[in-house]
């Protein structure tokens, strides 16, 4: 029935600039998140399906990427379309606006996106104090939540570590787990993050102040094999709990991306390199924590393969764009029955 409702209202969403359109769509799942859920047929989990990362019970090894929700103003709605996990973010200290508009460009024919948004939030203070008091109202999903981390754009490369030390601390009694974000394209300098002595403080950091939480390293695909290697090893080596590959590329693999020169791509074409980098951060993982596997995944058979992998979980969020919410069922149904 929703895809239904979904290939029904696509069209004029569509239509809209692609940020309109998804704070639309946001501020309905917030206000909906049951009646979504039912349309979709949801929650389309299985026992067969449940699962265990970095100790934390998932229902479903699918879990919502970082990007969509920002400011967690949906979080009641994941749980309903069959998701096992979900991550709110990314968040930072200070409210920031975010990169000038227009900022998102969908490239439907490719089933991606390119966004150079740049971190917008309304900051941690605003978010910990709704979700608290959410929270405890009780209307909180039973899935895990998480927090992805980023520093402001106007915070020094050299006091980074500060900034995600202060998200650590505030959000640490919400989360049931962090994914450091060191690998976003659009927020000047942060890839740098990813070298050795700065990701060594910043992972110190958050992992000071998480209590006993879950840290997970999110990196990019853009890495060569060796510095994505040695970032895997660096991470684990400091006591992270999690690897997560990876975040959107620079790269431009079609026709229709090269027209959008800034920002990061996701989406069907990002598939491909994010399979290899994936690759890379398994090996170098070497079993010893798990990997999150994300980039192009809009199918239970590409699902399927990177948990053949030896992904423990996977993540998505640009395949919702273009195929809707009921993706995820469809994903979990393909997952019990042998994608």
């Amino acid at each position: 029935m929703l895809d239904l409702a979904y290939s029904l209202t696509r069209p004029l969403l569509f239509r809209m600039d692609p940020e309109d359109a998804h704070h639309r769509v946001i501020a309905l799942g917030a206000s909906l998140p049951g009646l979504l859920g039912t349309l979709a047929q949801g929650p389309a989990t299985h026992p067969a399906l449940a699962t265990e990362v970095s100790g934390l019970s998932l229902s479903s090894p699918v879990g919502l990427a970082a990007g969509l929700d920002k400011n967690g103003e949906a979080i009641l709605l994941w749980e309903q379309l069959g998701f096992g996990f979900v991550e709110v973010g990314t968040v930072t200290p200070k409210p920031q606006p975010g990169n000038p508009r227009p900022r998102v460009h969908r490239l439907v024919q490719d089933q991606a996106l390119v966004n150079s948004m740049g971190f917008p939030s309304a900051g941690v203070e605003a978010i910990q104090t709704r979700l608290s008091a959410q929270r405890n109202a009780g209307k909180w999903p039973s899935i895990p939540v998480g927090f992805n981390l980023g520093k402001n754009k106007d915070t020094a490369a050299k006091d980074a570590a500060s900034d995600y030390s202060t998200l650590a601390r505030s959000l640490s009694d919400l989360a049931d787990f962090f994914v450091v974000n060191v690998s976003s394209p659009n927020t000047p300098g942060l890839r740098a993050l990813q070298e050795e002595e700065s990701l060594a403080a910043i992972v110190g950091a958050v992992l000071a102040n998480a209590k006993d939480t879950p840290v997970w390293v999110k990196l990019s695909p853009d890495l060569e094999d060796a510095p994505l290697a040695a970032a895997v090893r660096i991470s684990i080596n400091l006591g992270v709990n999690g690897i997560v590959a990876t975040n959107t590329t620079v790269s431009r693999p079609t026709e229709a991306s090269k027209e959008h020169a800034s920002g990061g791509l996701s989406g069907a074409p990002l598939f491909e390199l994010s399979r290899s980098r994936i690759q890379v951060a398994l090996d170098a993982a070497e079993g010893r924590v798990p990997v999150i596997g994300v980039g192009g995944v809009d199918s239970a058979q590409r699902a399927q393969t990177l948990l053949d992998m030896g992904c423990r979980a996977v993540e998505l969020y640009t395949g919702l764009i273009f195929a809707g919410p009921g993706l995820v069922g469809q994903i979990n149904q393909g997952l019990v029955h042998g994608a």
